[in-house]
């Protein structure tokens, strides 16, 4: 019998999360959810500069929700730098899939408007997939 994936909630709990989000409204809505979930925020940041001073303070983390453009400028190169850190990445935007640059692909990608509990499930069904991986390894 097939493993039920655990809810986003039980999976977010304890967790490390990095939010690089620009809109104050959704940038609070999205570190109250998450932390109801028990999860522990990092962020959120609205600049790419901020991001970078969060990566310094926190460098542990378990997966980042980055809206894809921050305050005018492309987040990719946060993202780049927790691919290094093998952190896992789930982005928001408005954007279409086809203009995320390649080498980003396979991280999972919500479409604003996206709501925060689809946002949350992404994150828990995204950090199940990491374990599913390391377990394999």
């Amino acid at each position: 019998m097939a493993k039920r994936p655990t809810p986003a909630p039980a999976a977010l709990h304890g967790r490390w999360i990095l939010i690089v989000e620009d809109d104050c409204v959704t940038a609070m809505d999205l570190a109250e959810t998450l932390s109801a979930a028990g999860a522990q925020i990092v962020g959120p940041a609205g600049t790419i500069e901020s991001a970078f001073e969060l990566l310094h303070r926190r460098p542990q983390l378990d997966i980042a929700l980055l809206d894809i453009e921050v305050e005018g400028s492309f987040v990719f190169d946060v993202a780049d730098e927790l691919m290094k850190r093998e952190v896992p990445i789930v982005f928001t935007t408005g954007y279409e899939r086809s203009e995320i640059p390649s080498r980003f692909h396979n991280a999972r990608h919500c479409e604003k408007p996206v709501g925060i509990a689809a946002i949350a499930r992404a994150l828990g069904e995204e950090l199940a997939r990491q374990e599913s991986r390391d377990a394999l390894t």
